[in-house]
Protein backbone atom coordinates (compact mmCIF):
# COMPACT_ATOMS: atom_id res chain seq x y z
CA UNK A 1 0.00 0.00 0.00
CA UNK A 2 0.99 3.83 -1.03
CA UNK A 3 0.35 5.23 2.50
CA UNK A 4 2.74 7.01 3.99
CA UNK A 5 3.20 6.67 6.80
CA UNK A 6 4.97 -6.23 26.59
CA UNK A 7 3.23 -8.05 27.34
CA UNK A 8 3.28 -11.84 27.39
CA UNK A 9 0.55 -14.44 26.45
CA UNK A 10 -0.58 -14.59 29.88
CA UNK A 11 -3.57 -11.92 30.27
CA UNK A 12 -5.67 -10.33 32.60
CA UNK A 13 -9.29 -10.27 32.35
CA UNK A 14 -10.59 -6.71 31.80
CA UNK A 15 -14.10 -6.17 33.42
CA UNK A 16 -15.81 -2.92 32.97
CA UNK A 17 -18.40 -1.44 35.61
CA UNK A 18 -20.73 1.09 34.72
CA UNK A 19 -23.13 2.31 37.74
CA UNK A 20 -25.28 5.03 38.36
CA UNK A 21 -28.29 6.21 41.01
CA UNK A 22 -29.59 8.52 43.72
CA UNK A 23 -30.00 8.02 47.35
CA UNK A 24 -33.13 8.32 48.92
CA UNK A 25 -33.85 11.56 50.46
CA UNK A 26 -34.66 9.73 54.05
CA UNK A 27 -31.51 8.61 57.01
CA UNK A 28 -31.40 5.12 55.59
CA UNK A 29 -30.85 5.38 51.97
CA UNK A 30 -29.87 2.56 50.12
CA UNK A 31 -26.26 2.59 48.16
CA UNK A 32 -25.73 3.13 44.71
CA UNK A 33 -26.54 -0.11 42.53
CA UNK A 34 -24.85 -1.45 39.42
CA UNK A 35 -27.32 -0.27 36.24
CA UNK A 36 -24.98 -2.25 33.89
CA UNK A 37 -22.14 -4.61 34.02
CA UNK A 38 -20.03 -5.17 30.88
CA UNK A 39 -17.59 -7.96 30.70
CA UNK A 40 -14.75 -7.51 28.31
CA UNK A 41 -13.61 -10.84 26.81
CA UNK A 42 -9.31 -11.63 26.80
CA UNK A 43 -8.01 -10.90 23.68
CA UNK A 44 -6.19 -14.60 22.96
CA UNK A 45 -2.69 -13.44 21.32
CA UNK A 46 -1.66 -16.92 20.23
CA UNK A 47 -5.22 -18.31 18.55
CA UNK A 48 -4.55 -14.61 16.61
CA UNK A 49 -0.94 -15.94 15.68
CA UNK A 50 -2.91 -18.92 14.02
CA UNK A 51 -5.20 -16.92 11.95
CA UNK A 52 -2.47 -14.65 10.67
CA UNK A 53 -0.76 -18.00 9.84
CA UNK A 54 -3.42 -19.86 8.12
CA UNK A 55 -3.55 -17.29 6.13
CA UNK A 56 0.24 -16.95 4.93
CA UNK A 57 0.12 -20.85 4.43
CA UNK A 58 -1.88 -20.08 1.49
CA UNK A 59 1.09 -18.34 0.04
CA UNK A 60 0.33 -15.09 -1.48
CA UNK A 61 -3.09 -13.88 -1.57
CA UNK A 62 -2.55 -12.23 -4.85
CA UNK A 63 -6.12 -11.41 -6.38
CA UNK A 64 -7.43 -13.67 -8.91
CA UNK A 65 -5.15 -16.55 -7.83
CA UNK A 66 -5.42 -19.98 -6.51
CA UNK A 67 -4.04 -19.53 -2.78
CA UNK A 68 -6.71 -15.95 -3.26
CA UNK A 69 -9.37 -18.30 -3.71
CA UNK A 70 -8.36 -20.56 -1.13
CA UNK A 71 -7.99 -17.97 1.35
CA UNK A 72 -11.45 -16.50 0.31
CA UNK A 73 -12.81 -19.89 1.51
CA UNK A 74 -11.29 -19.80 4.86
CA UNK A 75 -12.24 -16.50 5.77
CA UNK A 76 -16.32 -16.52 4.84
CA UNK A 77 -15.85 -20.27 6.20
CA UNK A 78 -14.47 -18.75 9.46
CA UNK A 79 -16.85 -15.62 9.65
CA UNK A 80 -19.72 -18.03 9.16
CA UNK A 81 -18.80 -19.66 12.23
CA UNK A 82 -18.64 -16.92 14.20
CA UNK A 83 -21.20 -14.17 12.80
CA UNK A 84 -24.94 -14.04 12.90
CA UNK A 85 -24.82 -13.71 9.10
CA UNK A 86 -22.07 -13.42 5.91
CA UNK A 87 -22.47 -11.50 3.03
CA UNK A 88 -20.28 -11.60 0.05
CA UNK A 89 -19.69 -8.74 -1.93
CA UNK A 90 -18.66 -9.31 -5.32
CA UNK A 91 -17.82 -6.92 -7.65
CA UNK A 92 -15.35 -5.49 -10.06
CA UNK A 93 -13.00 -2.39 -10.21
CA UNK A 94 -10.35 -1.25 -12.19
CA UNK A 95 -6.24 -1.30 -11.72
CA UNK A 96 -3.84 1.27 -11.89
CA UNK A 97 -3.01 0.09 -15.50
CA UNK A 98 -6.62 0.18 -15.93
CA UNK A 99 -7.33 -3.30 -16.35
CA UNK A 100 -10.43 -4.88 -14.44
CA UNK A 101 -10.20 -7.01 -12.24
CA UNK A 102 -12.34 -8.77 -9.71
CA UNK A 103 -13.34 -8.34 -6.38
CA UNK A 104 -14.29 -10.16 -3.54
CA UNK A 105 -15.18 -8.51 0.11
CA UNK A 106 -16.57 -10.34 2.96
CA UNK A 107 -18.73 -9.47 5.37
CA UNK A 108 -19.79 -10.78 9.22
CA UNK A 109 -22.71 -8.98 10.72
CA UNK A 110 -23.54 -9.35 14.40
CA UNK A 111 -26.34 -8.26 16.00
CA UNK A 112 -28.23 -7.04 13.36
CA UNK A 113 -31.49 -5.81 15.14
CA UNK A 114 -28.67 -3.28 16.90
CA UNK A 115 -29.47 0.46 15.82
CA UNK A 116 -25.40 1.24 17.39
CA UNK A 117 -22.94 -0.23 15.36
CA UNK A 118 -19.27 -0.41 15.08
CA UNK A 119 -17.42 -1.03 11.92
CA UNK A 120 -14.13 -2.74 11.89
CA UNK A 121 -12.32 -3.67 8.96
CA UNK A 122 -9.33 -4.89 7.05
CA UNK A 123 -8.06 -5.76 4.05
CA UNK A 124 -7.14 -9.86 3.13
CA UNK A 125 -5.46 -9.99 -0.25
CA UNK A 126 -1.52 -9.48 -0.35
CA UNK A 127 0.66 -7.19 -2.65
CA UNK A 128 1.62 -9.05 -6.03
CA UNK A 129 5.13 -6.77 -5.99
CA UNK A 130 7.62 -6.98 -3.60
CA UNK A 131 8.59 -3.52 -5.20
CA UNK A 132 10.63 -2.08 -2.09
CA UNK A 133 12.69 -4.85 -1.83
CA UNK A 134 16.48 -4.63 -1.73
CA UNK A 135 16.75 -7.03 -4.37
CA UNK A 136 15.88 -5.76 -7.90
CA UNK A 137 15.03 -9.31 -8.71
CA UNK A 138 12.02 -9.65 -6.63
CA UNK A 139 10.37 -6.36 -7.42
CA UNK A 140 8.07 -8.32 -9.28
CA UNK A 141 7.64 -11.65 -6.85
CA UNK A 142 4.30 -11.23 -4.68
CA UNK A 143 4.69 -10.74 -0.93
CA UNK A 144 3.51 -12.95 1.75
CA UNK A 145 1.78 -9.74 3.13
CA UNK A 146 1.95 -11.66 7.01
CA UNK A 147 2.20 -8.02 8.74
CA UNK A 148 0.64 -5.59 5.87
CA UNK A 149 -2.65 -7.71 5.70
CA UNK A 150 -2.88 -11.02 7.66
CA UNK A 151 -2.26 -9.63 10.49
CA UNK A 152 -5.29 -7.16 10.64
CA UNK A 153 -7.74 -9.99 9.29
CA UNK A 154 -6.44 -12.46 12.01
CA UNK A 155 -7.06 -9.50 15.09
CA UNK A 156 -10.77 -9.10 13.92
CA UNK A 157 -11.17 -13.19 13.20
CA UNK A 158 -10.04 -13.16 17.07
CA UNK A 159 -12.19 -10.54 17.90
CA UNK A 160 -14.71 -12.25 15.92
CA UNK A 161 -14.51 -15.17 17.53
CA UNK A 162 -15.56 -13.38 20.81
CA UNK A 163 -18.76 -11.49 20.20
CA UNK A 164 -21.19 -14.27 20.86
CA UNK A 165 -20.83 -12.01 24.74
CA UNK A 166 -21.45 -8.98 23.07
CA UNK A 167 -23.98 -6.58 24.49
CA UNK A 168 -27.19 -6.43 21.98
CA UNK A 169 -27.57 -2.82 22.32
CA UNK A 170 -24.35 -3.16 19.96
CA UNK A 171 -23.47 -4.50 16.78
CA UNK A 172 -20.14 -5.22 15.07
CA UNK A 173 -19.73 -5.29 11.01
CA UNK A 174 -16.78 -6.83 10.24
CA UNK A 175 -15.47 -6.44 6.87
CA UNK A 176 -12.80 -7.65 4.53
CA UNK A 177 -11.83 -5.78 1.88
CA UNK A 178 -9.93 -7.19 -1.35
CA UNK A 179 -7.44 -5.73 -3.82
CA UNK A 180 -6.35 -3.49 -1.83
CA UNK A 181 -2.92 -3.60 -2.17
CA UNK A 182 -2.36 -3.76 -6.23
CA UNK A 183 -1.73 -0.54 -6.18
CA UNK A 184 1.00 0.98 -8.89
CA UNK A 185 4.32 -0.50 -8.42
CA UNK A 186 7.43 1.43 -7.76
CA UNK A 187 9.27 0.08 -10.71
CA UNK A 188 6.34 1.10 -13.60
CA UNK A 189 5.73 4.75 -13.40
CA UNK A 190 3.37 4.92 -15.76
CA UNK A 191 0.09 5.53 -13.79
CA UNK A 192 -3.14 5.40 -16.26
CA UNK A 193 -5.32 6.59 -13.27
CA UNK A 194 -5.79 9.25 -10.64
CA UNK A 195 -5.61 7.74 -7.14
CA UNK A 196 -2.55 5.27 -8.09
CA UNK A 197 -5.23 2.03 -8.20
CA UNK A 198 -5.03 1.75 -4.29
CA UNK A 199 -8.02 0.42 -2.21
CA UNK A 200 -9.72 -0.38 -4.45
CA UNK A 201 -12.17 -3.29 -2.31
CA UNK A 202 -13.18 -0.49 0.30
CA UNK A 203 -14.18 2.14 -2.91
CA UNK A 204 -16.29 -0.41 -4.24
CA UNK A 205 -18.05 -1.14 -0.69
CA UNK A 206 -18.29 2.76 -0.24
CA UNK A 207 -19.65 3.47 -3.38
CA UNK A 208 -22.41 0.13 -2.96
CA UNK A 209 -22.55 -0.81 0.98
CA UNK A 210 -24.10 -4.22 1.67
CA UNK A 211 -27.31 -1.81 3.14
CA UNK A 212 -28.49 0.74 1.17
CA UNK A 213 -29.21 2.67 3.96
CA UNK A 214 -25.74 1.60 6.17
CA UNK A 215 -24.23 3.83 9.45
CA UNK A 216 -22.22 2.83 11.93
CA UNK A 217 -21.39 5.12 15.22
CA UNK A 218 -17.64 4.80 14.02
CA UNK A 219 -14.99 2.62 12.42
CA UNK A 220 -11.61 0.90 13.25
CA UNK A 221 -9.54 0.00 10.21
CA UNK A 222 -6.68 -2.26 11.05
CA UNK A 223 -3.52 -2.55 8.66
CA UNK A 224 -0.02 -3.34 9.13
CA UNK A 225 0.06 -4.44 12.99
CA UNK A 226 1.72 -7.21 13.84
CA UNK A 227 5.38 -7.26 14.05
CA UNK A 228 7.56 -6.69 16.73
CA UNK A 229 8.08 -3.88 17.77
CA UNK A 230 5.71 -1.68 16.03
CA UNK A 231 4.71 1.67 16.90
CA UNK A 232 1.21 3.14 15.96
CA UNK A 233 1.18 7.21 16.04
CA UNK A 234 -2.03 9.17 15.38
CA UNK A 235 -2.35 9.10 11.54
CA UNK A 236 -3.17 12.65 10.39
CA UNK A 237 -5.95 11.86 8.00
CA UNK A 238 -7.82 9.97 11.14
CA UNK A 239 -7.18 13.26 12.78
CA UNK A 240 -8.97 15.03 10.92
CA UNK A 241 -11.99 12.82 10.31
CA UNK A 242 -12.30 11.29 13.48
CA UNK A 243 -10.10 13.01 16.13
CA UNK A 244 -12.41 12.24 18.77
CA UNK A 245 -12.46 8.15 18.07
CA UNK A 246 -8.40 8.99 18.19
CA UNK A 247 -8.13 10.04 21.53
CA UNK A 248 -10.51 7.73 22.97
CA UNK A 249 -8.53 4.62 21.23
CA UNK A 250 -5.27 6.17 22.14
CA UNK A 251 -5.96 7.00 25.87
CA UNK A 252 -7.82 3.61 26.20
CA UNK A 253 -5.04 1.94 24.62
CA UNK A 254 -2.54 3.65 27.19
CA UNK A 255 -4.74 3.64 30.41
CA UNK A 256 -4.28 -0.39 29.90
CA UNK A 257 -0.69 -0.27 29.86
CA UNK A 258 0.23 -0.55 26.03
CA UNK A 259 1.91 3.01 26.21
CA UNK A 260 4.42 1.05 24.43
CA UNK A 261 3.41 0.54 20.99
CA UNK A 262 0.15 3.67 21.12
CA UNK A 263 2.53 6.48 20.53
CA UNK A 264 1.00 9.79 21.64
CA UNK A 265 1.96 11.93 17.82
CA UNK A 266 1.02 12.39 15.05
CA UNK A 267 2.22 10.42 12.63
CA UNK A 268 1.75 11.10 8.63
CA UNK A 269 -0.77 10.85 5.96
CA UNK A 270 -1.81 7.67 5.00
CA UNK A 271 -4.02 6.70 1.89
CA UNK A 272 -6.02 3.74 2.91
CA UNK A 273 -9.36 1.69 3.54
CA UNK A 274 -10.74 4.66 5.70
CA UNK A 275 -10.34 7.34 3.28
CA UNK A 276 -13.28 6.36 1.12
CA UNK A 277 -15.39 5.33 3.85
CA UNK A 278 -14.62 8.75 5.52
CA UNK A 279 -15.25 10.58 2.37
CA UNK A 280 -18.26 8.53 0.57
CA UNK A 281 -20.12 6.89 3.27
CA UNK A 282 -19.10 9.73 5.80
CA UNK A 283 -18.54 7.32 9.01
CA UNK A 284 -16.03 8.47 10.83
CA UNK A 285 -13.27 6.32 10.74
CA UNK A 286 -9.80 5.85 11.97
CA UNK A 287 -6.27 3.92 10.80
CA UNK A 288 -4.55 1.99 13.57
CA UNK A 289 -1.08 1.34 11.49
CA UNK A 290 2.72 0.96 11.56
CA UNK A 291 4.75 4.27 11.60
CA UNK A 292 8.21 4.33 11.56
CA UNK A 293 9.54 8.06 11.70
CA UNK A 294 13.30 6.98 11.32
CA UNK A 295 12.63 5.50 7.11
CA UNK A 296 12.38 7.59 4.24
CA UNK A 297 8.88 6.08 3.50
CA UNK A 298 7.29 6.33 6.73
CA UNK A 299 7.24 2.06 6.89
CA UNK A 300 8.61 -0.38 8.38
CA UNK A 301 11.85 -1.83 6.53
CA UNK A 302 10.16 -4.74 5.42
CA UNK A 303 7.12 -3.31 4.02
CA UNK A 304 6.57 -3.79 0.18
CA UNK A 305 9.64 -6.91 0.37
CA UNK A 306 9.88 -9.95 0.43
CA UNK A 307 10.39 -9.81 4.31
CA UNK A 308 6.67 -9.48 5.37
CA UNK A 309 6.46 -12.96 6.33
CA UNK A 310 5.83 -14.95 9.55
CA UNK A 311 9.24 -14.45 11.28
CA UNK A 312 8.18 -10.67 11.55
CA UNK A 313 5.02 -10.97 13.71
CA UNK A 314 4.75 -10.78 16.94
CA UNK A 315 2.06 -11.89 19.84
CA UNK A 316 2.59 -8.61 21.92
CA UNK A 317 1.60 -6.89 19.52
CA UNK A 318 -1.16 -8.69 17.69
CA UNK A 319 -2.43 -8.26 21.77
CA UNK A 320 -1.86 -4.99 22.35
CA UNK A 321 -3.73 -3.59 19.43
CA UNK A 322 -6.28 -6.61 19.69
CA UNK A 323 -7.15 -5.81 23.25
CA UNK A 324 -7.41 -2.60 22.65
CA UNK A 325 -10.29 -2.56 19.92
CA UNK A 326 -11.62 -5.30 22.30
CA UNK A 327 -11.74 -2.66 24.80
CA UNK A 328 -13.38 0.03 22.78
CA UNK A 329 -16.30 -2.42 21.06
CA UNK A 330 -17.76 -3.57 23.83
CA UNK A 331 -17.55 -0.41 26.06
CA UNK A 332 -17.47 2.89 23.93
Amino acid sequence: MNKILLLSSALLLATFVQCSGSKSQSDDASAATPKETIEIPVFNPDSAYIFVKNQTDFGARVPNTKPHAQCFAYLSGKLRDYADSVVVQEGRGILYNNKAIDIKNIIGIFNPQAVDRVLLVAHWDSRPFADQDSDPSRHKTPIIGANDGASGVGILLEIARNLTTLPDRIGVDIILFDVEDYGSPAFDPTVRNNDGGWCIGSKYWANNPHKSDYKARFGILLDMVGATGAKFYKEQHSLRYARGIVDKVWSRAIASGFDGYFIDRSGGYIIDDHIPINEIRNIPTIDIIQYDPNTESGFNPYWHTAKDNLDIIDRNTLYAVGQTVMNIVFDH
